[in-house]
């Protein structure tokens, strides 16, 4: 581990197996000062906590805010390749981003400097993570990469909506995840699923502020792998910037998204509740000269219903090259917020199938 990467929370207990508890080993005992670095005290106790079966890793407080500290590192917790893993106590990671924020240049610039993730999972498998807190994250708060069977339970994220890039939860190349009852408000999407991520159930999300939920960014890099699997059901999404969408690059690689489904949905005072989006292009830092690669298939939109904050509630933008297949809406009603007159729907190279009461009505704009 690296300097500072582990000056975490309060009172976070960290479960090393999830059999009763042998033995508590507190990095205090190890030398550990509150708000100082304590990763050669945390070291020392996980050894010692490793070679007890069953043992639980105690942290108490302490955070850095000084982006320096971090020498590039892109991430202040994290936990590589472990199977039987659990992270819990109702602990926060504060990670004190409001110094960071200011210096993140990533609007400006795609290829910024990445800052640190609050809690990364890399490799990590049949693990649980419940009861924990992270708040104001230099960047992304919980980012999973090539985890499987892990759940995610009662995690609570919270930072203000001008914070950049400080997605809730993202994960990439990562299978069989579940994320239930978790409250999200941040900066960016609450939760957002790169390439490769594939058997995901989401259940009972609250998210606002924020970017919504999030397929994607696909396309934007070479060899990206295909998502499939994705379950969200039971969220609500209130004054968020987007409800639940789909967002790919133009001029992209190749790539495939599908299986995904979105169900019982309540959304209060949305932009652009349902949004498949394959022009997205943010802060013009790409070419849109040729359209997505990224195929888009078998996608159902049902029972969402609420308020949008713009007129256009329903965006069905899909690929000229590759055009969206066998997507499906479901008992839509979305009104319009701001009064006078209902909302409006708009579809490009895609034809839904259509099901039970749908307000806007489907494609009452349509681009081919």
């Amino acid at each position: 581990m690296g300097k500072n990467l582990s000056i975490a929370t309060i009172s976070l207990l960290l479960v090393l197996a999830s059999t009763k508890a042998q033995q508590v080993f507190d990095v205090k005992s190890y030398g550990a000062q509150p708000n100082a670095d304590i990763t050669q005290a945390l070291t020392k106790a996980w050894k010692a906590a490793c070679a007890v079966a069953g043992s639980k890793v105690v942290i108490s407080a302490g955070a850095p805010s000084d982006v320096a500290s971090f020498n590039g590192k892109d991430g202040w917790v994290a936990f590589e390749r472990i199977d039987g893993l659990t992270v819990s106590g109702g602990g926060v990671f504060d990670g004190e981003g409001q110094q960071a924020w200011q210096k993140n240049e990533c609007a400006k610039d795609k290829n910024c400097n990445l800052l640190p993730i609050n809690i990364r999972f890399d490799y990590v498998t049949n693990s649980k993570v419940q009861d924990i807190t992270s708040k104001d994250s230099k960047y992304f708060h919980i980012n999973l990469l090539e985890c499987k069977k892990l759940q995610l339970q009662h995690v609570t994220i919270i930072a203000p909506a001008d914070s950049p890039n400080t997605d809730g939860i993202h994960m990439g190349r990562s299978s069989q995840i579940t994320i239930t009852n978790a409250t999200i408000g941040t900066g960016d999407d609450c939760i957002s699923f790169g390439d490769g991520t594939q058997d995901v159930t989401v259940n009972q999300v609250t998210c606002g502020p924020g970017h919504g939920i999030s397929i994607g960014s696909l396309g934007r890099y070479e060899n990206e792998e295909p998502v499939s699997g994705i379950r969200v059901t039971g969220a609500t999404l209130s004054n968020t910037d987007n409800g639940v969408r789909i967002k790919t690059w133009p001029a992209s690689s190749s790539g495939v998204a599908s299986d995904i489904h979105f169900e019982d949905v309540v959304m209060n005072n949305v932009a652009n509740p349902v949004i498949i989006d394959q022009n997205y292009c943010p802060n013009s830092q790409c070419s849109n000269q040729s359209p997505s690669k990224v195929k888009i298939s078998n996608v159902s939109f049902k029972k969402i219903r609420g308020t949008s904050s713009t007129k256009e509630a329903l965006n069905l933008i899909c690929s000229k090259s590759v055009p969206c297949q066998q997507v499906v809406l479901s008992d839509i009603d979305l009104a319009y917020k701001g009064g006078g007159g209902s909302t409006t729907s708009t579809c490009t190279n895609v034809q839904p199938a259509i099901s039970g009461k749908l307000n806007p009505p489907a494609c009452t704009n349509k681009h081919y």
